[in-house]
């Protein structure tokens, strides 16, 4: 699965910006393939309405 973070961290909640920093992703535009796990899954719908999400 690849994720891309495409909207900034700026004015979102802490715990979001952890996930994300979790995820490996620190810039905007940055992608990173993940396995698929129910683990790595959570984070994602966590904070979907910042990354584009490829399976």
């Amino acid at each position: 699965m690849k994720i891309t973070l495409k909207r900034s961290l700026i004015g979102t909640k802490k715990g979001h910006r952890a996930t994300v920093n979790a995820l490996g992703l620190r810039k905007i535009g940055q992608s990173r393939t993940v396995t698929d796990n129910p683990c790595v899954r959570g984070m994602v719908n966590k904070v979907s309405y910042l990354l584009e999400i490829e399976e």
